[in-house]
């Protein structure tokens, strides 16, 4: 049985939909991500499956039992989960007292307070500043006693609404190194907002994409970064090249795509007539300066039109007829000379040809 169920769950302000049919749910020790761009219902799904507002329609259940409108639980239910904020308050006091005071609310013995206390103080990696007042700290800092302060609790399951936003990399790495840290050490359940699509990839079991307020694909990250269900999610999990065409023919699931100018092969069970999208990751794209003997059914010849060094990679933007983006390493670029105005030949396999219909 999950822990936390969303049924059918609507969210409106004034006339205008936040969330629209939400169904997902998270077993008991599950890291599950909620990743999409900003505006798109995140922090207010995760404000209600915390209980602190009541959703238009629809139902959330907790460890099976419907706590949409049960106020006699909301308390015991909400004692169960914590909820770090995208900009965490802290009390203006010491870092200690600030990863205290939950604890000393729920009546825990002193000695048992300094003990809990300390082993966060440790885990977060804050000891040196116990005494400090929290308000001096930096962003990453603050937003470490915030995950510290809900940790301490050890609840059932943590809410982390963009835990990382607007810091600097170095303070984005410490912060995910805590809730990986807390997803291997606890049977913490976590439900986390971000529109750090890698963030997704990195910390959570499954993810589930919301665009516009709607759910529109969970599950692992593999298969959503590589098998996206329509052009939106394909567009948001930085899937670049995406062609539209018309299936023109199929043969043992080999069918071939009328792109305009020119055709794609691509592995799908689609008929003929179908209007589709071609995704093809930049990664899936291999360059050469001539055509090469290659099991890649999919050739096409261009100009480079642009350049980007992204560290030890590069990323080449080709007018084939048609715009296509490749990422290949820096090190193959520079031994190929890939330059603005070159002439290359771009290949990629059937199989590397993801098929979305379009309009869906």
């Amino acid at each position: 049985m999950s822990l936390i169920e969303v049924v059918d769950l609507h969210q409106k302000y004034g006339e205008r939909d936040i969330l629209k049919n939400i169904n997902i749910r998270v077993d008991r020790g599950e890291a599950f991500a909620v990743i999409g761009p900003t505006g798109a219902g995140k922090t207010t799904l995760l404000r209600l499956i915390d209980l602190l507002g009541l959703p238009t329609s629809g139902r959330i259940y907790f460890d099976g039992i419907d706590v949409t409108e049960l106020r006699r639980m909301k308390l015991e239910v909400r004692r169960r989960m914590a909820f770090v904020l995208q900009k965490p308050v802290v009390f203006n006091t010491s870092v200690y007292n600030n990863i205290a005071y939950g604890l000393k609310w729920r009546g825990v013995r002193e000695s048992s307070i300094r003990k809990k206390v300390s082993n966060i103080l440790e885990m977060v990696d804050l000891l040196a500043y116990r005494k400090s007042n929290a308000r001096t700290l930096s962003g990453g800092e603050v937003q470490r006693v915030a995950i510290a302060r809900a940790i301490v609790n050890e609840p059932e399951v943590l809410l982390l609404d963009e835990p990382t936003a607007n810091l600097d990399p170095i303070s984005t790495s410490k912060i995910e190194e805590l809730v990986a840290n807390i997803i291997h050490r606890y049977d913490t359940t976590i439900i986390m907002a971000t529109h750090d699509m890698s963030q997704g990839q990195r910390l959570a079991d499954r993810i589930g994409v919301l665009i516009n307020g709607e759910i529109l694909q969970t599950g692992v990250p593999r298969d959503v970064f590589s098998s996206p269900l329509n052009r939106e999610v394909a567009e948001f999990v930085g899937v670049e090249n995406i062609i539209d065409g018309v299936i023109v023919s199929s043969q043992d699931k080999v069918v071939t795509i009328d792109i305009g100018s020119g055709v794609i092969e691509a592995i799908s069970d689609y008929a003929v007539g179908e209007e589709v999208c071609a995704c093809v990751r930049p990664e899936d794209i291999i360059l050469a300066l001539s055509r090469v003997s290659s099991s890649a059914r999919n050739s096409f010849f261009g100009e480079i039109t642009q350049v980007v060094s992204l560290g030890p990679l590069s990323r080449i933007e080709i007018n084939c007829g048609f715009r296509l983006v490749a990422l290949v390493t820096k090190r193959s670029a520079e031994e190929l000379n890939l330059t603005r105005t070159k002439k290359v030949c771009a290949t990629f396999k059937a199989t590397g040809v993801h098929i979305v219909r379009r309009g869906r």
